[in-house]
């Protein structure tokens, strides 16, 4: 069963910084990718980011394109977001899915299991 556990939100000002964790369990984690998304109250869910298992490869909204960077622990199959310079259009909870390719389209091809998600609030 693909479960998928996340954590590392909190309340933070604007300029500050956050690590986000993805625990992923259930399938072969080297053999897919990971993708973050955010849901904001009242917004559309946005793809935030994404890593490949096998080589690496990133993507990267243009919203967090240079404050976000997304990285991957194969050994504990757990995946990071590391968000800094955070802004209050940032305050969103934030769920990691598993996707087959990390590509500009990422987003669009991921299986429906959600984790609880982590709240992230950044205030003004």
């Amino acid at each position: 069963e693909v479960q998928f556990v996340e954590s590392g939100g909190g309340l933070v000002q604007a300029g500050g910084s956050l690590r986000l964790s993805c625990a992923a369990s259930g399938f072969t984690f080297d053999d897919y990718a990971i993708g973050w998304f955010r849901q904001a109250p009242g917004k559309e869910r946005e793809g935030v980011s994404c890593i490949s298992s096998s080589d690496g490869g990133t993507h990267y909204a243009d919203s967090v394109k240079g404050r976000f960077t997304i990285s991957s622990d194969k050994a504990k199959n757990t995946v990071y977001l590391q968000m800094n310079s955070l802004k209050p259009e940032d305050t969103a909870v934030y769920y990691c899915v598993v996707t087959p390719s990390c590509g500009p389209t990422w987003y669009d091809r991921y299986l429906e299991v959600w984790g609880q998600g982590t709240l992230v609030t950044v205030s003004s």
